[in-house]
């Protein structure tokens, strides 16, 4: 088998695990939806959102630091496989000492005040420990298992992950009250502890789930041994602080709003907005799936196109049909996301006791057109990092998520008091675009790449004028939608219809 063959083969398998992943997840969010009350996935999604910047921390750059020092250090794999993952454990035990020192204090700040619920918060905060040291301590395996170039075992590794996740989930939420309305064996001992509609459940699994993937990567964990080389931990070290804090930017600006939305609005309120926000937010999903499938086959083709001589051609095209594909799924989305909603977070209305309720997850429907342009400029700048990669000028890559951070934190500020969780769709679509516009303005002053930005910029303009009209001038009217939507694939079919010819007879 090539080199190219390979290369391509294991992207594949790394990309569809990926897919799959989110795809059972999008399952979990209408379950979530309909079995907790609101309050209780605003706690879902702002503990996730915590966790998420906890889980770069824990990382510190490590797994980047691994590839790049396999290739620098190949004659001493080993070495570097002990001093990466003894990092990661080391700041995992630190982190871990430092939490329950300070437990009390973490479950008062996360509870924001509501005292009755600290014995909840307790186990949430405990749960979360195990999920975040666990999970830590994978980090190194499974860059070996890729290192080592076993797509198949990554991949079945972590979709039992997830699927694990999912049958403990629906054991908690389905099982264990049909067992106890029909009385079957160990029913009365269900009854006697079971909580229905408790979200702390969800983080049980999660924990259990963390436990069954250590067990499943015991052979990679047992290869370490304790051996700390210094000398190489120092250039480890200094290779991988930009790298951690990149990476700490970029979740800032995917996660942030969350936890400020939790402690920024009313007590009385915070839970439920940060609920409706999390679960609308699921919807513009769909094209982040998108987004990272690309990148996870896109990324190693840049790579090993480099040295072409016509690279920067084959970049420009890729990004032309990067944005055409990305344009089209907004617009999709948006003529669509009536049955999205409905799949995702339940009918709009529905009768009860003779009276009419709206489902109050509608009402925060507002948040998905920015989200979805957010993910569409992400995607782009995940195009655009090409440059800095090849040029070895990463630090333009910790710059660059750094301002995106700032935009994040400063625009949340000021206008999450006033404007509610709509404040934090919009200022992710403007850090991400902010982020997609210096990559664009450094990269042609350092790696000019002759991108066709009169023709990129016409199809994003134009999904964005037929968002706008097909979400509110027409009211999300699904047959209006899908005739725009329709129009405006057969408009870009047409206008490319020679280089789609010349691409599908090659």
């Amino acid at each position: 088998m090539s080199t190219a063959k390979k290369f391509a083969g294991q992207t594949a398998i790394y990309g569809l695990s990926t897919i799959i992943s989110r795809m059972i997840y999008f399952v979990l969010t209408p379950i979530y939806t309909r079995t907790l009350p609101v309050g209780a996935n605003g706690i879902f999604t702002a503990m996730y959102g915590n966790a998420s910047i906890i889980n770069a921390v824990l990382a510190f750059g490590m797994e980047t630091t691994y590839f790049r020092y396999l290739q620098k250090r190949s004659d001493n794999k080993q070495q570097v496989y002990n001093n990466a993952f003894g990092v990661v454990i080391v700041v995992s035990i630190l982190f871990l000492a430092f939490c329950l020192l300070f437990l009390d204090s973490i479950i008062n700040y996360l509870q924001a005040g509501s005292v009755k619920d600290h014995a909840d918060y307790a186990f949430y905060v405990k749960s979360f420990l195990i999920i975040l040291v666990l999970d830590a301590f994978c980090i190194i395996p499974f860059a070996k298992i890729r290192a080592d170039g076993r797509p198949m075992k990554y991949s079945i590794i972590k979709c039992a992950n997830i699927a694990f996740v999912l049958s403990i989930n629906l054991f908690f939420l389905f099982g264990v009250p049909f067992i106890i309305a029909h009385n079957l064996p160990g029913g009365s001992w269900m009854a006697g502890w079971y909580r229905p509609h408790w979200v702390g459940y969800v983080f049980l699994a999660n924990a259990i789930a963390s436990v069954f993937t250590i067990f499943l990567l015991l052979p990679e964990i047992l290869q370490l041994k304790l051996k700390f080389d210094n000398a190489m931990f120092k250039d480890m070290f200094v290779y991988s602080w930009p790298v951690l804090i990149a990476n700490i930017s970029f979740i800032i600006n995917e996660s942030l709003d969350k936890g400020m939305l939790k402690h920024m609005l009313p007590q009385a309120t915070s839970d439920q907005q940060v609920g409706i926000y999390g679960q609308c937010a699921k919807i513009a999903l769909f094209l982040s799936v998108f987004v990272q499938a690309f990148r996870l086959g896109a990324e190693p083709f840049f790579f090993s196109h480099a040295k072409n001589k016509n690279a920067g051609d084959t970049y420009a095209r890729i990004m032309t049909y990067f944005v055409i594909t990305v344009s089209v799924i907004c617009v999709a989305l948006a003529a669509n996301i009536n049955i999205l909603a409905y799949i995702i977070v339940g009918a709009e209305t529905r009768v009860i006791a003779k009276h009419v309720v709206h489902n109050v997850y509608w009402t925060g429907l507002g948040v998905i057109p920015p989200l979805l342009f957010g993910y569409l400029s992400l995607g782009i700048y995940m195009n655009l990092s090409v440059w800095y990669k090849l040029s070895d000028q990463t630090k333009y890559g910790l710059y660059i998520s750094g301002i995106g951070a700032i935009v994040t934190i400063v625009c949340n500020l000021i206008f999450i008091p006033a404007y509610s969780y709509m404040a934090s769709a919009w200022t992710s679509f403007a850090a991400y675009a902010v982020m997609m516009v210096l990559s664009y303005i450094w990269g042609q002053k350092n790696y000019p790449i002759p991108y066709n930005l009169n023709k990129n910029l016409a199809y994003i303009i134009t999904s964005a004028v037929l968002v706008f009209l097909s979400f509110t001038v027409f009211k999300r009217n699904i047959i209006i939608g899908n005739v725009l939507l329709l129009l405006f694939a057969s408009a870009a079919f047409y206008f490319e219809r020679n280089q789609l010819k010349a691409i599908f007879k090659r």
